[in-house]
């Protein structure tokens, strides 16, 4: 009886011990790069302790991630994916809401003036943005410096971020600072193809992380 694949997945396996906040928080940092993720579910009763739904937009995000992270070491145990039964099934269950999404994604009218004024903000963040990094692109080596981390980052988070890319080393986080850290790799040509890949990966829906190489 095979599960035809959807938009949910269904985590199992997962580290007990992790705290719900983290443990979602750490679940949206590695799937996110998949696409966009409507909601994550971790409950912690008995019965559904060490098990998570991700939800995304698109079915095609959610068989990506499900390919791709089949087993991924997700805090010390191998992460167990398979699709979500069925969205009416499990999760309607779990989050009474999920039915009414849809209703709430498309909202006909206000959408045209609200995209103007995004796009209107949008344009000179950009501008801004584009001239300090000029100024600042330090020469290619294999050392990253990433800024404009959340508050809740931590090791084990970045670790899973860049370990998927060749050459990885080491993370180093700055003691006091939460919002910048160090990733090593072994080649500048390794540190730039991750630098290139996670350049403004959201961490958090509201933190861009910033890449750039470190000083020498």
């Amino acid at each position: 009886m095979d599960v035809r694949p959807n938009q949910t997945i269904y985590i199992n396996n997962l580290n007990e011990k992790i705290k719900k906040e983290e443990l979602k928080k750490s679940l949206y940092a590695i799937f996110s790069q998949f696409g966009q993720i409507l909601d994550i579910v971790a409950l912690k009763t008995l019965k559904m302790r060490g098990q998570a739904f991700v939800i995304f937009k698109e079915i095609g995000s959610a068989s990506n991630a499900l390919r791709t992270m089949q087993g991924f070491p997700f805090y010390d145990k191998p992460m167990q994916i398979a699709y979500s039964k069925s969205d009416s099934d499990i999760v309607a269950k779990l989050k009474g809401t999920f039915k009414e999404r849809p209703k709430k994604i498309k909202p006909p009218k206000p959408a045209p003036g609200a995209e103007e004024k995004k796009d209107k903000k949008k344009k000179p963040s950009s501008a801004e943005n584009s001239n300090p990094n000029t100024q600042t692109e330090q020469p290619p080596n294999q050392i990253l410096f990433l800024t404009n981390l959340p508050e809740e980052t931590n090791e084990m988070m970045l670790s899973m971020l860049f370990n998927q890319f060749p050459g990885f080393k080491e993370v180093r986080l700055v003691p006091n600072r939460h919002d910048i850290a160090f990733v090593e790799f072994t080649t500048e040509l390794q540190s730039n193809a991750a630098k290139e890949a996670l350049q403004g990966f959201k961490i958090t829906p509201t933190h861009a992380m910033k890449i750039t190489f470190a000083k020498k």
